[in-house]
Protein backbone atom coordinates (compact mmCIF):
# COMPACT_ATOMS: atom_id res chain seq x y z
CA UNK A 1 0.00 0.00 0.00
CA UNK A 2 3.01 2.34 0.86
CA UNK A 3 6.07 3.03 -1.03
CA UNK A 4 8.52 5.62 -0.95
CA UNK A 5 6.83 8.30 -3.53
CA UNK A 6 3.82 8.31 -1.30
CA UNK A 7 5.28 8.43 2.03
CA UNK A 8 7.13 11.15 0.36
CA UNK A 9 3.94 13.19 -0.88
CA UNK A 10 2.93 12.67 2.55
CA UNK A 11 5.81 14.40 4.24
CA UNK A 12 4.34 17.02 2.04
CA UNK A 13 0.47 16.76 3.62
CA UNK A 14 -0.95 18.14 6.90
CA UNK A 15 -1.97 15.23 8.80
CA UNK A 16 -4.16 13.59 9.89
CA UNK A 17 -5.97 11.81 6.66
CA UNK A 18 -7.46 9.08 5.85
CA UNK A 19 -5.20 7.72 2.54
CA UNK A 20 -7.69 5.42 0.25
CA UNK A 21 -5.75 3.26 -2.02
CA UNK A 22 -8.77 2.61 -4.98
CA UNK A 23 -6.63 -0.56 -6.18
CA UNK A 24 -7.39 -2.20 -3.33
CA UNK A 25 -11.13 -1.03 -3.17
CA UNK A 26 -11.47 -2.04 -6.75
CA UNK A 27 -9.76 -5.60 -6.31
CA UNK A 28 -11.74 -6.46 -3.36
CA UNK A 29 -15.47 -5.04 -5.30
CA UNK A 30 -14.26 -7.42 -7.77
CA UNK A 31 -13.50 -10.47 -5.60
CA UNK A 32 -17.21 -10.28 -4.43
CA UNK A 33 -18.70 -9.72 -7.20
CA UNK A 34 -17.65 -12.86 -9.01
CA UNK A 35 -17.97 -14.99 -5.72
CA UNK A 36 -21.85 -13.75 -5.52
CA UNK A 37 -22.48 -13.90 -9.04
CA UNK A 38 -21.67 -17.30 -9.42
CA UNK A 39 -24.44 -18.17 -7.58
CA UNK A 40 -27.54 -15.53 -8.41
CA UNK A 41 -26.98 -13.60 -4.87
CA UNK A 42 -27.90 -10.21 -4.43
CA UNK A 43 -25.55 -7.64 -2.98
CA UNK A 44 -26.25 -4.75 -1.07
CA UNK A 45 -23.23 -2.60 0.37
CA UNK A 46 -23.95 -1.29 3.95
CA UNK A 47 -23.60 2.26 3.62
CA UNK A 48 -22.61 2.74 7.36
CA UNK A 49 -19.55 1.11 7.08
CA UNK A 50 -18.27 4.05 4.71
CA UNK A 51 -20.02 6.77 2.65
CA UNK A 52 -17.12 8.37 1.20
CA UNK A 53 -18.41 9.77 -2.21
CA UNK A 54 -15.76 8.42 -4.44
CA UNK A 55 -16.07 4.95 -2.69
CA UNK A 56 -19.81 4.87 -3.25
CA UNK A 57 -19.44 5.88 -7.10
CA UNK A 58 -16.86 2.49 -7.06
CA UNK A 59 -19.18 0.62 -5.36
CA UNK A 60 -22.24 1.54 -7.41
CA UNK A 61 -20.19 0.94 -10.25
CA UNK A 62 -19.93 -2.66 -9.73
CA UNK A 63 -23.63 -2.95 -10.13
CA UNK A 64 -23.99 -3.39 -6.21
CA UNK A 65 -27.35 -2.06 -4.49
CA UNK A 66 -27.40 -0.32 -0.93
CA UNK A 67 -28.44 -1.05 2.66
CA UNK A 68 -29.27 1.79 4.81
CA UNK A 69 -29.98 2.90 8.07
CA UNK A 70 -31.19 6.10 8.01
CA UNK A 71 -33.46 8.54 5.53
CA UNK A 72 -29.81 10.73 4.79
CA UNK A 73 -28.33 7.12 3.43
CA UNK A 74 -31.24 6.32 1.38
CA UNK A 75 -30.82 9.95 -0.26
CA UNK A 76 -26.98 9.62 -0.81
CA UNK A 77 -27.54 6.04 -2.27
CA UNK A 78 -29.80 7.69 -4.50
CA UNK A 79 -27.75 10.66 -5.18
CA UNK A 80 -25.04 8.03 -5.93
CA UNK A 81 -27.49 6.34 -8.79
CA UNK A 82 -27.79 3.16 -7.10
CA UNK A 83 -31.20 3.02 -7.84
CA UNK A 84 -34.10 2.57 -6.39
CA UNK A 85 -35.14 -1.07 -7.10
CA UNK A 86 -31.40 -1.77 -5.09
CA UNK A 87 -31.93 0.17 -2.07
CA UNK A 88 -33.14 -1.75 1.36
CA UNK A 89 -34.26 0.83 4.64
CA UNK A 90 -33.48 -0.98 7.96
CA UNK A 91 -32.81 0.34 11.12
CA UNK A 92 -34.51 -0.39 14.59
CA UNK A 93 -35.42 3.55 15.00
CA UNK A 94 -37.12 4.56 11.55
CA UNK A 95 -38.82 8.00 11.91
CA UNK A 96 -41.76 9.21 10.45
CA UNK A 97 -39.85 11.39 8.47
CA UNK A 98 -37.45 8.83 6.99
CA UNK A 99 -40.02 6.21 6.12
CA UNK A 100 -41.78 9.22 4.22
CA UNK A 101 -39.00 10.16 2.45
CA UNK A 102 -38.14 6.31 1.65
CA UNK A 103 -41.92 5.94 0.36
CA UNK A 104 -41.49 9.12 -1.90
CA UNK A 105 -38.42 7.45 -3.35
CA UNK A 106 -40.39 4.03 -4.11
CA UNK A 107 -37.46 1.89 -2.73
CA UNK A 108 -37.00 -1.75 -3.13
CA UNK A 109 -37.78 -2.90 0.81
CA UNK A 110 -38.24 -1.59 3.89
CA UNK A 111 -35.97 -4.68 6.40
CA UNK A 112 -38.85 -3.85 9.52
CA UNK A 113 -37.88 -4.39 13.21
CA UNK A 114 -40.89 -4.44 15.00
CA UNK A 115 -44.81 -5.22 15.13
CA UNK A 116 -45.17 -1.22 16.05
CA UNK A 117 -43.15 -0.46 13.13
CA UNK A 118 -45.02 -2.51 10.76
CA UNK A 119 -48.41 -0.89 11.64
CA UNK A 120 -46.89 2.99 11.31
CA UNK A 121 -45.32 2.09 7.80
CA UNK A 122 -48.74 0.82 6.92
CA UNK A 123 -50.44 3.80 8.11
CA UNK A 124 -48.02 6.02 6.47
CA UNK A 125 -48.51 4.50 3.12
CA UNK A 126 -51.73 4.50 3.13
CA UNK A 127 -51.87 8.42 3.24
CA UNK A 128 -49.80 7.99 0.26
CA UNK A 129 -51.87 6.01 -1.64
CA UNK A 130 -48.78 3.36 -1.47
CA UNK A 131 -48.04 0.09 -0.78
CA UNK A 132 -44.97 -0.99 0.61
CA UNK A 133 -42.94 -3.89 0.30
CA UNK A 134 -41.46 -5.50 3.76
CA UNK A 135 -39.01 -7.72 4.72
CA UNK A 136 -39.30 -9.24 8.00
CA UNK A 137 -36.01 -8.71 10.55
CA UNK A 138 -36.10 -11.90 12.97
CA UNK A 139 -33.63 -12.68 15.52
CA UNK A 140 -32.33 -16.45 15.18
CA UNK A 141 -30.45 -16.43 18.45
CA UNK A 142 -27.64 -17.25 16.81
CA UNK A 143 -24.20 -16.44 18.10
CA UNK A 144 -22.07 -14.21 16.26
CA UNK A 145 -19.06 -15.16 18.75
CA UNK A 146 -17.66 -11.89 18.53
CA UNK A 147 -17.60 -8.78 20.18
CA UNK A 148 -20.39 -8.10 22.64
CA UNK A 149 -20.94 -4.79 21.39
CA UNK A 150 -21.64 -5.57 17.74
CA UNK A 151 -23.20 -9.17 18.19
CA UNK A 152 -27.09 -7.98 17.01
CA UNK A 153 -28.67 -11.79 16.45
CA UNK A 154 -29.49 -12.80 19.70
CA UNK A 155 -32.81 -12.48 21.76
CA UNK A 156 -31.14 -10.23 24.53
CA UNK A 157 -30.70 -7.31 21.21
CA UNK A 158 -32.22 -4.16 20.83
CA UNK A 159 -32.59 -5.37 16.91
CA UNK A 160 -35.00 -7.33 15.07
CA UNK A 161 -37.99 -9.66 16.03
CA UNK A 162 -37.65 -12.42 18.03
CA UNK A 163 -38.94 -15.94 17.14
CA UNK A 164 -41.88 -15.81 19.71
CA UNK A 165 -43.59 -12.21 18.69
CA UNK A 166 -43.62 -14.38 14.62
CA UNK A 167 -47.55 -15.01 15.39
CA UNK A 168 -48.20 -11.55 16.35
CA UNK A 169 -45.89 -10.47 13.03
CA UNK A 170 -48.15 -12.78 10.64
CA UNK A 171 -51.28 -11.51 12.01
CA UNK A 172 -50.35 -7.74 11.44
CA UNK A 173 -49.39 -8.52 7.87
CA UNK A 174 -53.39 -9.89 7.01
CA UNK A 175 -54.68 -6.64 8.20
CA UNK A 176 -51.76 -4.39 7.05
CA UNK A 177 -53.57 -3.98 3.32
CA UNK A 178 -50.82 -1.36 2.55
CA UNK A 179 -48.00 -3.59 3.07
CA UNK A 180 -46.85 -6.17 0.68
CA UNK A 181 -44.70 -9.01 2.47
CA UNK A 182 -41.61 -9.78 0.31
CA UNK A 183 -39.33 -12.11 2.49
CA UNK A 184 -37.37 -12.57 6.03
CA UNK A 185 -34.00 -10.81 6.98
CA UNK A 186 -31.49 -11.35 9.55
CA UNK A 187 -28.11 -9.85 10.27
CA UNK A 188 -26.30 -11.44 13.26
CA UNK A 189 -24.02 -9.59 14.04
CA UNK A 190 -20.04 -7.93 12.59
CA UNK A 191 -16.53 -9.00 11.94
CA UNK A 192 -17.74 -12.20 11.65
CA UNK A 193 -14.71 -14.74 10.33
CA UNK A 194 -16.11 -18.45 11.77
CA UNK A 195 -18.21 -19.93 8.14
CA UNK A 196 -19.80 -22.63 11.40
CA UNK A 197 -21.67 -19.55 12.09
CA UNK A 198 -23.20 -18.74 9.15
CA UNK A 199 -24.25 -22.10 8.53
CA UNK A 200 -25.84 -22.11 11.59
CA UNK A 201 -27.76 -19.19 10.37
CA UNK A 202 -28.85 -21.31 7.33
CA UNK A 203 -30.58 -23.76 9.54
CA UNK A 204 -32.13 -20.96 11.19
CA UNK A 205 -33.44 -19.17 8.22
CA UNK A 206 -34.49 -22.61 6.54
CA UNK A 207 -36.61 -23.67 10.07
CA UNK A 208 -38.30 -19.73 10.05
CA UNK A 209 -39.19 -19.37 6.05
CA UNK A 210 -41.01 -23.08 6.63
CA UNK A 211 -42.48 -21.40 9.56
CA UNK A 212 -43.60 -18.37 7.47
CA UNK A 213 -45.06 -20.82 3.99
CA UNK A 214 -46.89 -23.37 6.68
CA UNK A 215 -49.24 -19.92 7.78
CA UNK A 216 -49.58 -19.10 3.71
CA UNK A 217 -46.81 -16.33 2.89
CA UNK A 218 -44.74 -16.44 0.11
CA UNK A 219 -41.33 -15.83 0.77
CA UNK A 220 -39.71 -14.45 -2.17
CA UNK A 221 -36.71 -12.80 -0.75
CA UNK A 222 -34.15 -14.24 1.76
CA UNK A 223 -31.90 -12.12 3.22
CA UNK A 224 -29.01 -13.07 5.37
CA UNK A 225 -27.40 -10.06 5.94
CA UNK A 226 -23.75 -9.59 6.62
CA UNK A 227 -20.72 -9.21 9.30
CA UNK A 228 -18.41 -10.85 7.38
CA UNK A 229 -14.72 -10.36 8.67
CA UNK A 230 -11.54 -8.97 7.22
CA UNK A 231 -8.31 -9.49 8.80
CA UNK A 232 -7.18 -6.72 11.22
CA UNK A 233 -3.88 -8.65 11.90
CA UNK A 234 -2.67 -9.12 8.05
CA UNK A 235 -4.12 -6.69 6.41
CA UNK A 236 -1.78 -6.23 3.43
CA UNK A 237 -3.54 -7.25 0.31
CA UNK A 238 -5.85 -9.68 2.20
CA UNK A 239 -9.35 -9.69 0.85
CA UNK A 240 -12.01 -11.36 2.47
CA UNK A 241 -12.94 -14.87 1.82
CA UNK A 242 -16.00 -14.21 -0.30
CA UNK A 243 -15.97 -17.63 -2.20
CA UNK A 244 -15.79 -19.90 0.89
CA UNK A 245 -18.88 -17.29 2.69
CA UNK A 246 -21.23 -17.43 -0.79
CA UNK A 247 -20.06 -20.96 -0.71
CA UNK A 248 -21.94 -21.76 2.63
CA UNK A 249 -25.26 -20.21 1.71
CA UNK A 250 -25.63 -21.72 -1.45
CA UNK A 251 -24.51 -25.62 0.48
CA UNK A 252 -26.88 -24.71 3.23
CA UNK A 253 -29.55 -22.05 2.41
CA UNK A 254 -32.76 -23.84 1.27
CA UNK A 255 -33.72 -21.75 -1.72
CA UNK A 256 -36.65 -22.25 -3.39
CA UNK A 257 -37.80 -21.79 -7.07
CA UNK A 258 -38.53 -18.27 -7.76
CA UNK A 259 -36.41 -16.76 -4.65
CA UNK A 260 -33.76 -14.61 -4.51
CA UNK A 261 -31.00 -14.34 -1.85
CA UNK A 262 -29.58 -11.16 -0.86
CA UNK A 263 -26.71 -9.84 1.63
CA UNK A 264 -25.81 -6.62 2.84
CA UNK A 265 -22.10 -6.60 3.29
CA UNK A 266 -20.26 -3.45 4.64
CA UNK A 267 -16.83 -3.85 6.18
CA UNK A 268 -15.68 -6.67 4.32
CA UNK A 269 -15.92 -4.52 1.26
CA UNK A 270 -13.97 -1.35 2.55
CA UNK A 271 -12.32 -2.12 5.53
CA UNK A 272 -8.84 -2.72 3.97
CA UNK A 273 -8.94 0.01 1.90
CA UNK A 274 -7.95 3.13 3.63
CA UNK A 275 -5.64 4.02 6.55
CA UNK A 276 -5.28 6.41 9.09
CA UNK A 277 -1.86 8.74 8.29
CA UNK A 278 -0.89 10.41 11.32
CA UNK A 279 2.14 11.99 12.50
CA UNK A 280 3.68 11.78 15.66
CA UNK A 281 4.06 15.41 17.73
CA UNK A 282 5.61 14.17 20.98
CA UNK A 283 8.15 11.21 21.92
CA UNK A 284 7.67 10.74 25.88
CA UNK A 285 9.90 8.41 27.65
CA UNK A 286 9.43 7.14 30.89
CA UNK A 287 10.71 4.34 33.49
CA UNK A 288 7.91 1.89 32.31
CA UNK A 289 6.66 2.95 29.47
CA UNK A 290 7.42 4.92 26.77
CA UNK A 291 4.38 7.18 24.25
CA UNK A 292 3.92 8.24 20.55
CA UNK A 293 1.60 11.29 21.15
CA UNK A 294 -0.29 11.07 17.71
CA UNK A 295 -2.16 14.09 16.07
CA UNK A 296 -4.95 11.81 15.31
CA UNK A 297 -7.10 10.17 18.11
CA UNK A 298 -10.33 8.71 18.88
CA UNK A 299 -12.07 11.82 17.04
CA UNK A 300 -10.58 9.99 13.44
CA UNK A 301 -10.77 6.63 14.52
CA UNK A 302 -12.63 5.42 17.59
CA UNK A 303 -13.15 1.31 16.95
CA UNK A 304 -9.95 1.02 19.27
CA UNK A 305 -11.49 2.86 22.34
CA UNK A 306 -14.64 1.88 21.82
CA UNK A 307 -14.89 -1.90 20.60
CA UNK A 308 -11.06 -2.65 21.93
CA UNK A 309 -10.62 -3.39 18.08
CA UNK A 310 -7.05 -4.39 16.90
CA UNK A 311 -5.61 -1.94 14.02
CA UNK A 312 -2.23 -2.68 12.79
CA UNK A 313 -0.11 0.13 13.51
CA UNK A 314 2.84 0.89 11.58
CA UNK A 315 5.90 3.80 11.23
CA UNK A 316 6.08 4.24 7.98
CA UNK A 317 8.87 7.29 7.96
CA UNK A 318 11.67 4.94 9.34
CA UNK A 319 12.95 1.07 8.03
CA UNK A 320 12.12 -2.10 9.96
CA UNK A 321 14.82 -3.17 11.87
CA UNK A 322 15.70 -6.15 14.24
CA UNK A 323 15.37 -3.99 17.57
CA UNK A 324 11.98 -1.98 18.17
CA UNK A 325 10.80 -0.39 20.92
CA UNK A 326 7.49 -0.87 22.51
CA UNK A 327 4.89 2.46 22.58
CA UNK A 328 1.76 2.93 23.75
CA UNK A 329 0.37 5.03 20.90
CA UNK A 330 -2.18 7.71 21.98
CA UNK A 331 -3.80 10.70 20.71
CA UNK A 332 -4.25 13.99 21.41
CA UNK A 333 -8.29 13.83 22.90
CA UNK A 334 -8.71 14.49 26.64
CA UNK A 335 -10.36 11.07 27.42
CA UNK A 336 -7.46 8.51 29.14
CA UNK A 337 -9.22 6.60 27.12
CA UNK A 338 -7.83 7.83 23.54
CA UNK A 339 -5.03 5.25 22.86
CA UNK A 340 -4.94 3.19 20.17
CA UNK A 341 -2.63 0.62 21.53
CA UNK A 342 -0.31 -0.27 24.08
CA UNK A 343 3.06 -2.19 23.68
CA UNK A 344 3.20 -1.76 19.73
CA UNK A 345 6.79 -2.80 18.33
CA UNK A 346 7.76 0.03 16.54
CA UNK A 347 11.72 1.15 15.40
CA UNK A 348 12.86 4.10 17.38
CA UNK A 349 10.61 6.67 16.54
CA UNK A 350 11.21 10.57 16.29
CA UNK A 351 8.57 13.99 16.19
CA UNK A 352 7.40 14.27 12.68
CA UNK A 353 7.48 10.64 12.07
CA UNK A 354 4.19 9.08 9.93
CA UNK A 355 2.36 6.25 11.77
CA UNK A 356 -0.21 4.38 9.36
CA UNK A 357 -3.15 3.31 11.01
CA UNK A 358 -4.17 0.58 8.71
CA UNK A 359 -7.79 -1.26 7.86
CA UNK A 360 -9.63 2.45 8.66
CA UNK A 361 -12.21 1.97 5.76
CA UNK A 362 -14.97 0.90 7.53
CA UNK A 363 -16.34 2.86 10.88
CA UNK A 364 -13.31 5.00 10.28
CA UNK A 365 -14.37 8.42 8.20
CA UNK A 366 -17.84 7.51 8.83
CA UNK A 367 -17.42 7.63 12.90
CA UNK A 368 -15.32 10.36 13.21
CA UNK A 369 -16.30 13.12 15.47
CA UNK A 370 -15.67 17.51 16.58
CA UNK A 371 -15.21 16.71 20.21
CA UNK A 372 -12.71 18.77 21.99
CA UNK A 373 -13.74 20.93 18.85
CA UNK A 374 -10.99 19.56 16.47
CA UNK A 375 -11.23 19.73 12.70
CA UNK A 376 -12.99 17.33 10.47
CA UNK A 377 -9.94 16.07 8.65
CA UNK A 378 -9.76 15.17 5.25
CA UNK A 379 -9.42 12.07 2.38
CA UNK A 380 -6.36 11.90 0.05
CA UNK A 381 -6.58 8.56 -2.90
CA UNK A 382 -4.36 6.61 -4.34
CA UNK A 383 -5.41 7.90 -7.40
CA UNK A 384 -4.93 11.60 -6.79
Amino acid sequence: MFNKANISKFNNLDTPFYYYDMQVLHNTLSACRTASSKYGFHVHYAMKANFNPKVLDMIQSFGFGADCVSGNEVKAAIEHDFGKEKIVFAGVGKSDKEINFALDADIFCFNAESVQELEVINELAKAKNKIAKIAIRINPNVDAHTHHFITTGLDENKFGINTWQLPEIAETLRKCANLQFLGIHFHIGSQITDMEVYKNLCTRINEIQDWFEDKGFTVKILNAGGGLGIDYYNPEGNISDFESYFKVFKSFLNVKPGQEVHFELGRALVGQCASLISRVLYVKNGQKKNFLVLDAGMTELIRPMLYQAHHLIENISQEKTPDSIKYDVVGPICESTDCFQKDVSLPQSYRGDLIAVHSAGAYGEVMASGYNLRDRVGSIYSED
